[in-house]
């Protein structure tokens, strides 16, 4: 008999800044839909989003083996060379693991957790799905309303599962629908009424039937419905053909988020989990390219499980962007830079030699003395005790300010730049960038968590470290 893989742990994140939709109206004079939606910051991108989910579905995850990483978006930080290895290094992932992108489609978010399923029920290890997006819509377009930016992480296993997979289908089907060629920076859309009557309805319908019919189960058995399709008007359909009640839909984030490309339908899934009950079922449908349907089912873990962080949480904590801000993260508005030398591009053998530091944010601590310190030292600063240093992750570590510095001549696409200097829980102090923060508002004693971000980019390498931002 088959053995099915479940849900043991999940995480999500929205960036903190929120970009109102009547900014964008003011601005350029179309007609704003209602709400807002997520931003990510000028130093962040999919990869860097991905890796805060991951973090949090693991805090969350009973300690087991991890024997795949699979990272889907369809806005890669490179286009040829393993994004997963970032995710995996940062979150400090064992080096025996398989892992693989997935890119091409905002299908692949889902794709992704169907192919986790099946990795980890072929083994005896867990496999981690991330997946993360921050699609470009062009100016005065609908998609740069309707995006928003966002990753949500699962933990996929057969043992300690919260919610277990009873059935899938899917189903493929070209057709024209949104499409981006090589080297082009916003996506084309279709006309609506052709891919609503024929794609994405049909399809949409087709894959719940095929579901349902496979477990045998009725629509009014179902505690939770999930639909992400490009245009609300299928799920409309869906919801009136299966007479399903409105109250079991899970939100989809419209006026508060937006459209998350390929993390969208686990970025809803993340959201309804919370409020179920052990035996509750749960029907997660997507359109796009396709279709898939994905039944699941709350186990009495679920009771008993706690995110780290929920979607509902992060939806409160936020911040406000300028849509003059946006244009510039996004290289969409050119802007002169700053007066100051651009950065030199980052060399790959140093960023091999310092990988755990880098990526994995690992010091060291001294076991003579006690002392942890960062960065990782061969010489302890305290009882001077040489070589006898052991690694010491300091990433999920809190910290508070010990003083800082406003820099305004800085090289960054977001001055000023806020320089602080934290000190660690349990020790240790560190001198960094701060980020997600209103600089007036930055004050000595504040509590702080790290978060890891791109510093900058040179001659197309990407230099990642790690950040401080105000503790959400």
């Amino acid at each position: 008999m088959r053995i099915m893989a479940g849900i043991v742990s999940y995480g999500s994140y929205i960036p903190y800044r929120r970009l109102k939709r009547a900014a964008i109206s003011a601005m350029l004079g179309v007609a704003a839909s209602k709400g807002e939606r997520s931003v990510a910051s000028f130093d962040e991108d999919s990869a860097s989003m991905a890796v805060e989910a991951v973090r949090d579905a693991l805090k969350a995850a009973p300690a087991a083996p991890i024997g795949a990483l699979l990272f889907a978006t369809t806005t890669p930080p490179y286009g040829e060379k393993l994004n997963a290895a970032i995710v995996a290094a940062a979150t400090r992932m064992p080096p025996n693991i398989r892992a693989v992108d997935l890119t091409g489609s905002v299908r692949a978010g889902i794709s992704a957790i169907l192919q986790g399923a099946d990795a980890a029920a072929g083994s005896k290890s867990n496999a981690i799905v991330a997946i993360g997006d921050a699609r470009l819509g062009a100016p005065e377009g609908k998609a740069e309303q309707q995006n928003g930016d966002g990753a949500v992480a699962f933990v996929l296993g057969t043992e300690h599962v919260i919610v277990e997979i009873e059935a899938t289908a899917s189903l493929t089907r070209e057709f024209m629908d949104t499409w981006r060629a090589p080297g082009e920076r916003f996506g084309h859309s279709w006309e609506e009424r052709f891919t609503l009557t024929q794609a994405y309805s049909p399809l949409l319908g087709k894959a719940i039937q095929d579901v349902l019919g496979k477990a045998k189960v009725a629509p009014g058995d179902l505690a939770r419905v999930i639909l992400d399709a490009p245009n609300p008007r299928a799920a409309d359909e869906i919801i009136r053909g299966m007479k399903l009640d409105p109250k079991t839909l899970g939100d989809n984030y419209a006026l508060t988020v937006g459209q998350t490309g390929a993390a969208h339908p686990g970025l809803m899934l993340a959201g309804v989990l919370p409020s179920l009950k052990p035996g509750d079922r749960v029907l997660l449908a997507s359109v796009a390219d396709g279709a898939d349907a994905i039944l699941l089912r709350a186990t009495p873990a679920i009771a008993s499980f706690k995110p780290v962080r929920s979607v509902g949480m992060q939806i409160e904590s936020k911040g406000d962007v300028t849509y003059g801000s946006y244009l510039k993260w996004r290289e969409i508005l050119p802007t002169e830079p700053p007066r100051r030398p651009d950065p030199e591009r980052p060399a790959g053998p140093p960023m091999l030699r310092s990988q755990q530091w880098k990526f994995g944010f690992v010091g060291s601590k001294c076991t003579a003395c006690g002392t942890p310190q960062l960065p990782p030292q061969r010489v302890c600063f305290k009882c001077r005790a040489f070589d006898k240093m052991e690694p010491y992750a300091f990433a999920d570590r809190t910290a508070r300010i010990a003083t800082y510095a406003i820099d305004r001549l800085a090289y960054s696409l977001n001055p000023p730049t806020v320089n602080v200097v934290i000190d660690f829980e349990g020790g240790g102090r560190f001198l960094c960038e701060m980020t997600d923060c209103e600089p007036d508002k930055v004050a000595i004693g504040d509590e702080v968590e790290m978060t890891f971000r791109r510093l900058f980019t040179a001659d197309g390498v990407h230099n990642y470290f790690w950040k401080a931002r105000p503790k959400r």
